[in-house]
């Protein structure tokens, strides 16, 4: 990519679809879902991460974000959620990224300052377990995001890369616990967990 003519919305977009595959594997390596022998560690942004060491997942997670760089860039995407799920595919636990690209933004993108943003992300993220529920046996998690509109020509290969959700919503307004938010123009990011209302049905229709 060719920074020099790079928009403010399309280098902001760059350096936060990197951020994304970084945040998403940490969030993975968090939960303990693979044994700690399936990641590595590394410095991202001058803070210790983890990059999954089998070909598949780290894959999975890297064509998810990359997939995500044209809409971000459009100021398409509204939030991506790490989702985890229970042995029936009822989610018990959401990761999300809240995402904002200021689309009326024309000066330059500090990089440095944006990076500063959002490494206090990966920090509060290595100290995020006390808030996060047990895994049953059984789970599984994706990746999804939840788009403002699609692309109007939605017959690109982008467009197509994406599917919709079969995931099995909850009924009731869940519980929230702030994890981190940021403001650096042209780019808003909030990071949030959601956990099922403690009425919730138990059994979930889709």
């Amino acid at each position: 990519m060719d920074r020099k003519n790079t928009s403010p919305q399309g280098e902001t977009a760059r350096v936060l679809v990197e951020f994304l595959e970084v945040a998403i594997t940490s969030i993975v390596f968090l939960k303990g879902f693979y044994p700690s022998e399936a990641f590595e560690r590394r410095r991202y942004m001058n803070v210790v991460v983890h990059r999954a060491r089998h070909p598949q997942l780290s894959g999975y997670i890297h064509s998810v974000t990359a997939g995500l760089l044209p809409f971000v860039q459009k100021g398409l995407v509204e939030r991506v959620n790490v989702i985890f799920y229970d042995n029936e595919h009822v989610p018990i636990e959401k990761f999300i990224f809240k995402i904002i690209v200021n689309q009326s933004y024309n000066s330059k993108v500090e990089e440095n300052d944006l990076e500063f943003a959002l490494r206090a992300f990966l920090i509060k993220l290595t100290v995020a377990e006390p808030l996060t529920k047990p895994l049953p046996s059984g789970s599984s998690w994706e990746v999804t995001a939840y788009f403002r509109a699609l692309p109007q020509d939605s017959s690109n290969k982008e467009a197509r890369m994406w599917v919709p959700t079969d995931t099995k919503q909850w009924l009731q307004p869940p519980d929230i616990t702030p994890i981190k938010s940021m403001s650096s123009e042209p780019l808003k990011v909030q990071l949030y967990l959601e956990h099922p209302n403690p009425s919730e049905p138990k059994n979930l229709g889709v």
